[in-house]
């Protein structure tokens, strides 16, 4: 299976590289120029991986795809990786830059490098090539499966001047996932000396507010938030002590998770959430906040799945 593989080596903290998928899409150009950022500031290596298949057709009745349209294939693509390139240059001559370019299918190239990368960057809207549909067969799959953190920026995550250097915000609801997502939300908060913005919100049906119970709920109500409100603080308490460099905002309400994470990301660089909550279903690959912040986060969304949870 043709492949190749380039690097312009220079001096990084770290060996384990930020992927980033490149098919020449403007998503996959701002996908691009968020991971240099990334790799950036957390002094890391950048992978500038393009994949390329052949169309299905020409395999009908028998059919041998010439070498040429082979070639032509693996020009365009290393046509993407060199316009990728000159995107992280113009950024920063000071990043590590290695390139893939691999024929055979996009999910197969990322998920095999998702076992030794940092984490894996996606564009939302592609040309069909790496970057793809958020909710598509390529980005579905891949963040749904990855063994490493998937981050997907949308063509319309401008950086501007409000959320350059805006929080990095963290969905926190006590789960293991969640723990390991609060964890690189500090990681990420240090990097970038930002602000760490440490959400909780829920919606408790049981708590019914009739004019005869009116003032029980308000005490359920109460109790309820000082409850959240400690889980919040032991959640947080052990990683404030590891970075204590890193300014925490707290914000425990009442509210729907994806309408309580969309507007605290609102002025974000970053949110970061783990693949299923506390209330998804066993097996889940994608919890429905998840699934629909992918969709409509104000800014990049970072998407942590389990540690222990092997690729399926």
């Amino acid at each position: 299976m043709p492949c190749k593989e380039g690097s312009f080596p220079m001096a990084t903290k770290s060996d384990k590289e930020i992927v980033v998928a490149v098919d020449g899409s403007d998503a996959s150009n701002e996908a691009v120029r968020w991971a240099a950022n990334a790799a950036l500031k957390r002094e890391q290596p950048l992978k500038l991986v393009s994949a390329y298949t052949m169309p299905q057709f020409m395999y009908a009745d028998g059919m041998v795809p010439p070498q040429e349209l082979y070639d032509e294939l693996e020009s365009e693509a290393g046509d993407k990786i060199e316009n990728a390139r000159k995107i992280v240059s113009d950024f920063s001559a000071d990043i590590e830059v290695s390139y893939l370019v691999k024929e055979g299918a996009p999910i197969d190239t990322l998920l095999d490098l998702s076992e030794t990368a940092e984490m894996i960057v996606m564009g939302s809207r592609g040309l069909g090539g790496l970057s793809g549909l958020v909710m598509g067969s390529v980005s579905s799959a891949v963040v749904s499966h990855a063994d490493c953190p998937v981050v997907v920026v949308r063509k319309d995550n401008d950086v501007t001047v409000d959320n350059k250097y805006g929080p990095v915000v963290v969905g926190v609801d006590g789960s293991e996932i969640s723990r390991q997502a609060l964890k690189i939300a500090f990681r990420e908060a240090e990097a970038r000396g930002a602000l760490l913005r440490a959400v909780h919100s829920w919606t408790d049906t049981q708590i019914h507010t009739s004019y005869v119970g009116l003032v029980d709920a308000q005490n359920q109500m109460d109790r309820m938030i000082v409850e959240r409100q400690d889980m919040m603080e032991d959640e947080l308490k052990e990683l404030v002590k590891e970075y204590p460099s890193v300014q925490v905002e707290e914000i425990v309400e009442r509210e729907r998770p994806v309408q309580s994470l969309t507007e605290a990301a609102k002025d974000a660089q970053l949110l970061i959430v783990g693949s299923h909550g506390r209330g998804g279903f066993k097996g889940m690959l994608l919890g429905s906040t998840s699934r629909t912040l992918l969709q409509y986060a104000p800014c990049p969304m970072m998407v942590v799945r389990p540690k222990d949870n092997k690729r399926k």
